[in-house]
């Protein structure tokens, strides 16, 4: 691994003698999968190279070096007024990272995934000179969501967002099942910037489906306090291997429901707990044992994304294998152009699996097919086992990534699903 601190020392690592193995730039890995794993080649750390370079207070646009971290840009921002357009459910990440994986929030109904707002990006590749790259550019838009593998991307420059406030105005409202869910998703659609549901995957019958459905809205108070970046819980060690099992997650999950329910379910919120839940609680990966887990999320066309979630989720409770934190959502038509970018207008859900080996494997294949069957995609910054033929049929432009990657680039995740 090799980890600059300067942006003039890219062209070393990138173009020098680097190239003789393939390189990828990472940044906090926070990916689930292998998209940041190069296994015997070389690794860019990015994370030196966290500079904010300018920033317009009338306009909103800030261009910062790619490695600069969301945790990072909203303390300085916040206090200013000004947020990113769209977040992902941890601040520990950078904008590189971002960018290259077209990260989506609670609000793409309304503003899209991230890359929407970038409204240019400096990238290094081993085969030509620093270029700066703008929306309508094949490159751009092969680097948009493009895993990293069309070279290094040195700085962004992305439009926030004004706000008036560090807090939400979050209203909570339970359902029974996927049905209501739906209904409260497309009333909510015109009316609230944020929303988003815990669904509970665990239980069947009558309670499949049920869930919280959260909406939220920025408040209007001037209170811009910034987020505290450290502090908070910590996983000490890893469970034990027998404590997640179907009992004890159905459990969770009825608890965990009957406690969303009581209090207010109208509460001032501020956005550190709202959008990055498990951000107050360090290693919460160690409650899955030392096995780890595998995290699942698809995305399902507007068409049919009623009748395929509730088929998913049928299959899931009846597994046994139901997650503590299950986020069904729904993702509207704006696109950034990203040729193997996520989000499509339709539903999302994404769930973690304790990985139980040969039997977790063979629930996600069945998983998988309901997804091919409608349409449907899995997300790659999520993924950690993803067949070639699911990720080609799920992208059919990944082969114009292909032809622009950089020739000196790779991952594990590439060449387990692009050959």
């Amino acid at each position: 691994m090799v980890a600059p601190v300067f942006r003039d020392e890219l062209p070393t690592h990138v173009q020098g003698n680097y190239t003789k193995s393939p390189f990828l730039a990472v940044g906090m890995r926070r990916s689930y999968g292998d998209s940041v794993i190069n296994n015997g080649n070389t690794l860019i750390d990015m994370t030196g190279l966290d500079r904010l370079i300018a920033f317009d207070e009338t306009t909103g646009v800030l261009q910062c070096e790619a490695g600069a971290t969301i945790d990072e840009i909203l303390q300085v921002m916040v206090p200013r007024g000004w947020f990113l357009p769209t977040t992902p459910g941890t601040r520990f990440v950078t904008l590189g990272g971002a960018v290259a994986n077209d990260v989506h929030g609670k609000n793409h109904h309304r503003v899209g995934s991230m890359g929407c707002a970038v409204r240019s990006l400096g990238l290094l590749r081993s085969d030509a000179a620093h270029q700066r790259l703008h929306p309508g550019d094949p490159l751009f838009h092969a680097t948009i969501g493009g895993l990293g593998l069309t070279g290094v991307i040195a700085d962004v420059e992305i439009a926030l967002t004004p706000i008036r406030s560090a807090f939400l105005d979050v209203e909570r409202i339970p359902y029974g099942n996927i049905g209501g869910f739906f209904a409260i998703a497309s009333e909510s659609a015109g009316g609230f910037e944020h929303t988003v549901s815990w669904i509970d995957c665990a239980n069947g019958g009558q309670s499949l489906g049920r869930g919280i459905f959260q909406r939220a809205n920025w408040c209007d108070d001037g209170a811009l306090v910034p987020h505290r970046s450290k502090g908070g819980l910590a996983m000490p060690f890893d469970l034990p291997a027998h404590t997640l099992n179907g009992t004890t997650i159905r459990l969770f999950n009825t608890m965990y429901n009957r406690l969303q329910q009581r209090g207010e379910p109208r509460q001032r919120t501020h956005y550190a707990p709202f959008f990055y839940p498990l951000d107050s609680i360090r290693n919460w990966n160690r409650m899955y044992g030392a096995a780890g887990l595998y995290q699942y999320q698809c995305v399902i066309p507007h068409v049919c994304a009623q009748d395929a979630t509730e088929e998913l989720v049928r299959v899931i409770a009846a597994s046994g294998a139901g997650s503590f934190l299950a986020v069904l959502k729904t993702l509207g038509g704006r696109s950034a152009g990203g040729y193997v970018s996520f989000p499509l207008e339709g539903a999302t859900l994404a769930l973690d699996f304790a990985n139980r080996g040969a039997e977790t494997l063979h629930l996600m294949a069945r998983l998988d097919r309901i997804v091919a069957q409608a349409g449907g995609r899995l997300y790659a910054a999520k993924d950690g086992r993803m067949p070639a033929i699911m990720f080609q049929s799920g992208y059919p432009d990944w082969t114009h990534l292909n032809v622009l990657k950089d020739p000196a680039t790779s991952s594990d995740f590439w060449r387990r699903v692009s050959y």
